[in-house]
């Protein structure tokens, strides 16, 4: 299967009576869980970006092309699917990674940064009664360019929420194409 095609809610299953939608409902209506709300982390950065007509690419060195710049996105909340009664303490994984060609599918021999701008998404709601990850509102984002992350913390492997505020601060979701963009010129 073409990883570029995309997919409508109509389809069938073949061999069955139900539809891609219905799929969809069934397997990818939790927004809290940890995969799902990194990916839905995802589309929301491209949304702001104007980027949705890119298919995403599981495993990629990056998740987002911009303007020529390669983005990272990285999601966090305080309150997981599996919420215990109290707010998870929130990180991001910055390490480097090995970048993998498709064209020789082979990996590089240097694990680096990959990215040239990473976006930092931390569902900021701490309610679980009110928790919404589809109101942008609940967001924050923090921009900060990988020269700034390799400067700050070289061999870091996962930043805490205080040392993130240490190299950005939080910005609406209306804001992240402005933002983004200061860095494309």
């Amino acid at each position: 299967m073409n990883p570029n095609i995309r997919l409508s809610q109509g389809e069938k299953v073949l061999g069955t009576k139900y539809t891609i939608l219905d799929f969809w409902q069934w397997g990818f209506s939790n927004l809290l869980t940890n995969n799902l709300r990194g990916i839905f982390a995802e589309f929301l950065v491209a949304s702001a970006l104007g980027t949705l007509n890119q298919s995403r690419i599981e495993w990629d060195a990056y998740d987002l092309i911009y303007k020529d710049k390669k983005i990272e996105v990285k999601s966090s909340a305080y309150i997981q699917a599996w919420y215990s009664g109290k707010p998870s303490k929130i990180s991001f994984s910055i390490g480097h990674k090995r970048e993998f060609d498709y064209e020789t599918n082979k990996y590089s021999p240097d694990a680096k940064r990959n990215a040239d701008i990473y976006v930092f998404c931390l569902l900021k709601e701490k309610d679980p009664t009110i928790i919404n990850p589809q109101d942008t509102s609940q967001w924050e984002f923090y921009i900060v360019p990988t020269t700034k992350l390799n400067d700050t913390f070289p061999h870091q492997k996962s930043l805490t929420l205080s040392s993130l505020q240490k190299v950005g601060e939080p910005i609406l979701y209306s804001d992240i194409k402005k933002i983004i963009g200061g860095f494309c010129s």
